[in-house]
C-alpha cells in the first residue's frame, strides 16, 4: 500500500512541481494538461486553462509519489473552494543517519517560504522544523535522532 499526497493549486502546479523536482530529484512519471483532454460538449477552455496542469506525478522514492493538479471550476465540485494553506501538512520523517538530508530538505523547501518552527533539536529526541513553502504548502521535517 502507498499513501501519497495530492496537492491542488490555482495555476501554480507546474512551477511548484518544477521546484519540488529540483529539491527531490527524479523525473515526472506523468504530466498532463487540461488541453490534453478530449473535446467535451459544453466545456470551453481558454489558452491559459488548456496549459494548466490536469495531473502531475513526481516519484519521491519507491514508496511515495507526490501528485497535483491545477483546479478548474468546470471540472471541480462548485461547492469546493480552493483555500491555500489549509490545515494539511506534508510530513517527511527521516532516521538519525539522514540528519544531513533533513537539513538539506528543510533549507531547500523553505526557500522563499515562511518558517513556522526552525529546524532544531526537540524534547522528543528529534531534529524538527515546520514551514509553509513559497507555494502555500505546509511541510514538517522530523529526523529522529534518539530512541524515545
Amino acid at each position: 500500500m502507498q499513501l501519497n499526497h495530492y496537492l491542488n493549486f490555482q495555476g501554480e502546479a507546474e512551477a511548484a512541481f518544477t521546484f519540488y523536482k529540483s529539491v527531490f530529484g527524479g523525473e515526472f512519471s506523468v504530466i498532463t494538461r487540461y488541453g490534453d483532454l478530449p473535446p467535451e460538449e459544453g466545456v470551453h477552455l481558454s489558452e491559459t486553462e488548456k496549459n494548466a496542469i490536469l495531473h502531475v506525478s513526481l516519484p519521491i522514492n519507491e514508496y511515495t509519489v507526490l501528485m497535483a493538479s491545477d483546479i478548474n471550476e468546470q471540472f471541480c465540485n462548485p461547492n469546493s473552494i480552493f483555500t491555500q494553506g489549509n490545515n494539511h501538512y506534508i510530513s517527511i520523517n527521516l532516521s538519525a543517519s539522514q540528519e544531513d538530508e533533513a537539513k538539506r530538505l528543510f533549507n531547500a523547501l523553505s526557500i522563499q517560504g515562511q518558517v513556522e518552527m526552525p529546524l532544531e533539536k526537540t524534547f522528543w529526541g528529534a531534529l524538527y522544523g515546520a514551514f509553509t513553502d513559497q507555494f502555500g504548502i505546509k511541510w514538517m521535517i522530523n529526523c529522529q535522532l534518539e530512541d524515545i
